[in-house]
């Protein structure tokens, strides 16, 4: 799978896209489609097949027009990734809990971890330069109101919505691999691990003597999980011990 980049396409058409700022007067017969329906068509494909298989003649033809008529609607394929993220976006729910900054930073990450599963592809997207749509505007704001009332400066607001969202971003993506993993082996962890204990059991040296921790420790993991890992425990427990750092830090002011 490749990575794409946001930001690398032109900055104003893009920008306009993003607003629905209307581009030019064009002559000829009145356009068949909208831009919203090439980019959920975009993200239709990119769900069942990609990211690497949104191409501007495949989105053409899922919509059967002319492979050259998309690009009256959207520039090019760099613009598109900035739109379909945006989109994606406005996916996240706006409403947070009101019993605490804890509950609705930890909101807001749950709210991410389901979207990242619901749109794998999102996780093949580096925003390095976020595309400057109202939706994702929105998901920053929404970040930022989710820590109202704590102690923290604008920088540290800052890095504690990267810290959080960079975090879940990780988490993620080792959840949604996982998932890809089994699809393609055909096997599920549980079956994997008992094809491969007898024959480590074989191995002179590969046992509990030798790795007393390791041996100890992942076996009650494994027994615990039922799996060689559990992403969504994983992501749980880190969330937890990261806002615990952002509550010592408050609390050290």
């Amino acid at each position: 799978m490749s990575t794409e980049y946001t930001g690398g396409g032109d900055p104003r058409r893009t920008i306009e896209l993003l607003w629905g700022v209307p581009g030019p007067p064009r002559r000829g017969p009145k356009p068949k489609l909208t831009v919203g329906e090439v980019v959920a068509t975009a993200m239709r494909l990119a769900d069942h097949d990609g990211l690497d298989a949104v191409t501007m003649r495949r989105v053409a033809d899922e919509l059967g027009v002319a492979p050259m008529s998309i690009y009256t609607y959207v520039p090019g394929r760099a613009e598109l990734i900035d739109l379909m993220l945006d989109t994606a976006h406005g996916e996240l729910d706006a409403e947070l809990p009101a019993t605490g900054w804890r509950d609705a930073i930890t909101a807001v990450a749950e709210d991410q971890w389901r979207l990242y599963h619901r749109h794998p592809w999102l996780l093949q997207i580096t925003a390095g330069r976020p595309p400057l749509g109202p939706n994702t505007f929105a998901k920053y704001e929404r970040e930022l109101t989710a820590l109202d009332g704590l102690d923290l400066d604008d920088l540290e607001l800052d890095a504690v919505v990267t810290l959080v969202t960079g975090f879940v971003h990780g988490a993620a993506r080792g959840s949604v691999d996982a998932v890809r993993l089994v699809r393609r082996s055909g096997l599920t962890d549980a079956e994997w691990w008992a094809r491969s204990a007898p024959v480590l059991g074989e191995i002179p040296g590969a046992d509990a003597a030798n790795f007393p921790r390791a041996s100890r420790v992942g076996s009650a993991a494994g027994e615990a999980h039922n799996a060689a890992s559990d992403p969504e425990h994983h992501f749980r427990f880190g969330l937890a011990r990261i806002l615990d750092g952002v509550e010592q830090l408050v609390e050290r002011r």
